[in-house]
């Protein structure tokens, strides 16, 4: 008798939490930032930066292969302790370069992000201001890949696209 009870109650809540059925969309995040005119600036200052950097990196490696270039020409004319003065000098330009490639890496990425974030957070808001204006209580980022399956009907990208004014 207890068991029977426990399954009518059971099924109950199941009905309850049934007919509260949250309203959920989806939106392809990747693709409503792509269209934005902010991202496209962005993109170029990201760009432009990542030339400076890479300029600068050409330099440093001109200037290795010109001193190795040198020291091999030179290396039977050098005694031995200009020999060793050259070799750690070429290895201190190898390790400069080494060093400066791995702090460009983090300033690219940290540079990137400091273009993206204020575009990601614009998008996020009118995500949220449409989500709210139509009565969605969650929104997934279907170009994650989180989602299976859903609704033509709930894809709010024209919405979201209509609220940033991107044509």
């Amino acid at each position: 008798m207890k068991s029977i009870k426990s399954f009518i109650v059971i099924g109950l809540l199941a009905v309850s939490f049934a007919s509260q059925a949250q309203k959920i969309a989806f939106i392809q995040l990747d693709s409503i930032l792509s269209i934005m005119p902010e991202m496209v600036q962005a993109k170029k200052a990201s760009a432009d930066h990542y030339k400076e950097l890479e300029g600068t990196l050409t330099a440093m490696q001109k200037e290795l292969n010109d001193k190795l270039a040198d020291y091999q020409s030179h290396e039977k004319d050098y005694t031995d302790l200009i020999k060793q003065t050259k070799q750690k000098e070429l290895q201190d330009i190898n390790q400069r370069i080494q060093d400066f490639q791995v702090q460009a890496q983090t300033d690219f990425q940290k540079k990137n992000d400091e273009l993206t974030r204020p575009i990601n957070e614009k998008a996020k808001k009118a995500i949220e201001k449409v989500a709210k204006a139509k009565g969605y209580k969650m929104v997934l980022d279907s170009s994650a890949g989180g989602v299976l399956f859903s609704e033509p009907a709930d894809d709010i990208f024209s919405a979201v696209k209509a609220e940033l004014g991107v044509k």
